[in-house]
Parts: C-alpha cells; sequence; structure tokens
C-alpha cells in the first residue's frame, strides 16, 4: 500500500524483540511468558522504540498469542501479560502507535479462538490491515521478529525483514530469508536506520 501522504512504519513482534522470552514449563523452549510475573521488556526496547519514532517511523507491534486458545492459559491473564508490557512501555515513554494481536490458533482447544485466520503470523493479515487503517507504505516498512514467521509475514506484506536473535532457534528453519540478520534490536535499529539515510 503506497499513497502521496503514507507513512513508513516498523512492524515489531512483541516474544523475544520487546520484552524477553521465557522457558515453556513443558518443553523448556524459548517462548512468550505465560504468566505477569514472567514479563519484562529486553534491554534494548525502550531506546529502539525511542530512536524509531524520533526517526518518525510509525510503531505497529504484531504479535501472536495462541496460549488462550491452545488452553494454556485463560484469555484474561493473557491479556493481562499483554497489558503489563504496554505499561512498561509507556512508564519509560515507549508506546508503540498502534497494536495488532492475533488470538487464535487452528489447533486450539478453546472454539471461540480455534480457527485458521488471515491474522496469524505468517500470514499478512496484522500488517496489512494495520497498513490500510494508518496509510501505511508497506514498501518503506520493516518488520523486525526472531522467527520464521515474523519473516514469512513480512514478505507476504510487501515489507523488509529483520530477523534478530538466537533464542527462538526452533522457530527457525530459513534464516536466510531475511532481508538481513542480527543478534540484537539495537543492531536492527541501526542498520534500518542507517539504510535509510
Amino acid at each position: 500500500m503506497t499513497g502521496n501522504n503514507s507513512r513508513r512504519a516498523i512492524f515489531l513482534d512483541r516474544d523475544g524483540v520487546i520484552n524477553e522470552l521465557r522457558p515453556d514449563p513443558t518443553t523448556g523452549l524459548a517462548e512468550g511468558p505465560i504468566s505477569v510475573k514472567d514479563v519484562s521488556l529486553t534491554n534494548d526496547a525502550i531506546d529502539a522504540i525511542k530512536r524509531l519514532r524520533f526517526e518518525g517511523y510509525f510503531l505497529v507491534g504484531v504479535t501472536n498469542q495462541p496460549a488462550a486458545a491452545k488452553g494454556t492459559i485463560g484469555l484474561a491473564e493473557q491479556d493481562a501479560i499483554h497489558g503489563l508490557v504496554t505499561t512498561l512501555l509507556k512508564s519509560n515513554d515507549a508506546s508503540l502507535d498502534d497494536w495488532r494481536i492475533c488470538p487464535h490458533h487452528p489447533d486450539g482447544v478453546v472454539a471461540e479462538l480455534t480457527m485458521d485466520c488471515d491474522c496469524r503470523k505468517p500470514r499478512p493479515g496484522m500488517l496489512i490491515d494495520a497498513a490500510r487503517e494508518h496509510n501505511l507504505d508497506l514498501g518503506e516498512s520493516w518488520i523486525i521478529g526472531d522467527s520464521d514467521s515474523d519473516i514469512e509475514a513480512g514478505i507476504a506484506a510487501g515489507t523488509r525483514t529483520v530477523l534478530i536473535g538466537e533464542q527462538n532457534t526452533h522457530k527457525r528453519q530459513h534464516p536466510e530469508r531475511a532481508s538481513m540478520q542480527v543478534d540484537t534490536l539495537t543492531e536492527a535499529v541501526d542498520k534500518i536506520l542507517a539504510s535509510s539515510n
């Protein structure tokens, strides 16, 4: 989506980019927190968000949150976790401009959340909907994520893509698909800003 007055955006995955991953209690793999007591921001989230905002990017969080659909936690707890993430950002003057959250999963156990939706990454629905609502230029935008699904959603939406970190290796089989790979969110911001100059 482009237009004379369209804006460039950064789409940010939440878990592993904005807030820290935690070991899943069943598998031990790095996943999003399933309790508010486990919520903490990544070390560079606040500074990175502030830098991107200063450079004029419209900032959108795009996150799959299927724990309630799978019956791992209740929807109220899932909402409370997200609420704490946004509160921590706001209290540090690092709020995003918008959030898109997919609570669905095709193999869920909660009927109203079990579906094969268009919003769940790697599908691009959340990015496309945000672009339509906010007049965003997807071709001049980026998605920053830590898994294949983030990268594939960005590719499908027409954005450039950055894959960060190494914790989430069980969710990345094709890192070479990303426009760039970096270790940290800070490095992602450095390279995005350098590429736009």
